[in-house]
């Protein structure tokens, strides 16, 4: 027999709905039945249905979309329709922020260590500090007087890997104002974030903001299937039409992985798993906060939505020995990968009270241990 764990990692945001979630697994099962792959040259009505759904689901007038099986697949290709689209070839991304490790993707990354060994990336690329809408305007002005082009703004609602971190209330609805005004997409990285993650069905709702491309990953699958997408308005996807092969993939969006979506999307409704993450972070910040007053040089604070949280620390060691000390006591827990000093919380949305309690108890145990 192994060791039991209490899960705060949650698969890095993959296991939204708990793990092995009936209803998903059982849709999972069913499909494998009756069909695990079709030819890409004929039409499925799973992924055709999954869409239209996803379309219900996302804000504003986003309506068409593409499947795919990582989050980092998902932003490739919606820097690919935005270059399309757009005709331009530069992005604008954020320091610290994360959405993936392909060529495309790890060129909008704001972390050195990750990029430097593969340089040079894609041209054109821009970062400047995340939550500062008077950075982003400047950029754009400046990459314009070096005749940069920008097809796209590409930001996570909340950074995931950089600890968790927000951004001001008015930083969303600013970079909405200021996409427009330069005549750039802008493209919501809702691999970690969306379905559920930060206490809205996806992060942007938070501030009623509506994107002109959206990436989706993780959660998508149910933590059953590796599933991911992008999607986009009518008036951005057309530009595929005259010829859909500019993107293709052989088993992206394949029927299993449609299955597991469409169930996902079910229970996150039904269980409404987005409350259920706004209720259970607002209980577990509560109780951390407490333990910072009682341990102020060991834990800085905690922040984020829903279960999306990080605990920072003064330094990375102390971050490595927290979560050292919890492992050692049955909770499985990490750091973040822009942001070692700070420790994820990120568990399923799913879990009870009574994991929720006892985590915080071996927490304060580890705390005590280092104070």
């Amino acid at each position: 027999m192994g060791r039991e764990y209490i899960d705060m990692l949650g698969g890095f945001g993959l296991y939204s709905p708990g793990i092995r979630h009936p209803k998903i697994v059982a849709a999972a099962k069913a499909q494998l039945d009756r069909s695990p792959q079709y030819s890409q040259e004929m039409l499925d009505p799973l992924r055709a249905h999954l869409a239209k759904v996803i379309a219900k689901l996302t804000p504003g007038d986003i309506q068409y979309g593409f499947f795919a099986n990582s989050g980092t697949e998902a932003v490739d290709g919606a820097m690919k329709l935005a270059k399309l689209y757009t005709g331009k070839s530069g992005f604008i991304s954020t320091l610290k922020g994360f959405h993936g490790k392909t060529l495309g993707a790890l060129s909008l990354l704001g972390k050195a260590v990750y990029r430097q060994p593969l340089l040079p990336l894609l041209a054109g690329m821009h970062q400047v500090p995340f939550g500062d809408a008077d950075a982003m305007e400047k950029a754009l002005i400046w990459a314009k007087e070096v005749g940069d082009d920008i097809a796209g703004v590409v930001v996570e609602p909340i950074q995931g890997e950089a600890g968790a971190i927000e951004p001001p209330d008015d930083y969303w609805p600013r970079l909405r104002e200021i996409c427009d005004k330069y005549d750039v997409l802008l493209i919501a990285d809702e691999v970690q974030t969306g379905f559920g993650r930060t206490g809205k069905i996806f992060g942007v709702d938070h501030w009623d903001v509506a994107p002109d491309i959206m990436c989706f990953g993780k959660a998508l699958g149910g933590g059953v299937i590796a599933m991911s997408g992008f999607f986009s308005t009518a008036k951005i996807w057309k530009c595929m039409e005259p010829n859909p092969f500019m993107h293709t993939t052989t088993t992206g969006g394949n029927p299993v992985a449609c299955a597991a979506a469409l169930a996902q999307v079910t229970v996150l409704l039904e269980e409404d798993l987005a409350g259920q993450a706004a209720e259970k972070g607002e209980y577990i910040k509560k109780k951390v906060n407490a333990l910072q007053k009682k341990y102020p040089k060991i834990l800085n604070g905690v922040r984020g939505r829903g279960l999306l949280l990080g605990m920072e620390f003064p330094d990375d060691e102390t971050g490595y020995k927290v979560a050292s000390g919890l492992f050692s006591r049955g909770v499985l827990t990490a750091g973040t990968l822009t942001n070692a000093q700070t420790i994820r919380i990120e568990p399923a949305l799913t879990i009870p009270y009574e994991l929720i309690d006892e985590m915080l108890k071996r927490l304060e145990q580890t705390f005590e241990s280092l104070s």
